[in-house]
């Protein structure tokens, strides 16, 4: 399967079904319906269905789909027998939380090390990550380092920016309101959270949930 085929809006919701069929499997469960699915990540039948479609066979009509095998599936789709290491750039409130949090729910990705330029927090370990000068950039950032979290302030995000891809950087978190510039080959994930929480409440006043039309397809 080609995977460039896969349109970007189900290759967004492949990591929300991982985490819940891999909890499935911890639990033990051997298997789940579309419907279940559905209801657990918030995502209509009809739409999971057309993802995993993409993929083949992943499910049986009347029996649903097998945990095992799509845990399996997922973790070599989603690569997460690699571990992708990750920097983060800006050490202030958010940052710090990323440090302290560092996915651990995701095996898969972990922050390796901090930039800021406070001096205060230059030489310290927050989260087990250490934190260095932002300009050590060059000098710490390596290959096996492709991707950073952008936690600065806007006015500094492009200047940034243009440092760590210039050290191999090819994807970027981008936690600033600030819409960077970047060359053709790196991938910028832009997340607003002040537009989040004005659309979030944009939709609590004019599209209340008992209004919402759910699609009930036919269980599979």
């Amino acid at each position: 399967m080609d995977q460039h085929k896969i349109p970007q809006a189900t290759a967004k919701r492949l990591p929300l079904y991982y985490r819940f069929i891999n909890n499935l499997h911890s639990q033990g469960k051997q298997r789940v319906s579309s419907k279940e699915l559905s209801e657990a990540v918030k995502v209509d039948s009809a739409t999971i269905r057309r993802d995993f479609s993409y993929f083949g066979a992943l499910g049986k009509k009347g029996y649903g789909y097998n945990v095992n095998y799509l845990v399996t599936f997922f973790r070599k789709t989603l690569d997460q027998d690699e571990t992708t290491k990750v920097a983060l750039i800006g050490v202030g409130n958010l940052g710090t939380a990323f440090l302290h949090y560092n996915f651990t729910k995701n095996n898969n990705t972990k922050i390796e090390m901090a930039f800021d330029a406070n001096a205060e927090k230059i030489g310290n370990d927050i989260g087990g990550v250490p934190v260095y000068h932002i300009d050590e950039v060059e000098e710490r950032l390596n290959e096996d380092v492709s991707v950073a979290i952008l936690t600065v302030p806007a006015q500094a995000a492009q200047g940034i920016a243009d440092r760590m891809i210039e050290a191999g950087v090819v994807g970027i978190l981008n936690f600033t309101p600030a819409r960077i510039n970047v060359p053709a080959h790196v991938r910028v994930h832009h997340i607003d959270l002040a537009v989040e929480l004005q659309a979030l409440v944009y939709f609590l006043k004019h599209y209340p949930m008992d209004e919402e039309e759910v699609e009930e397809p036919e269980e599979e």
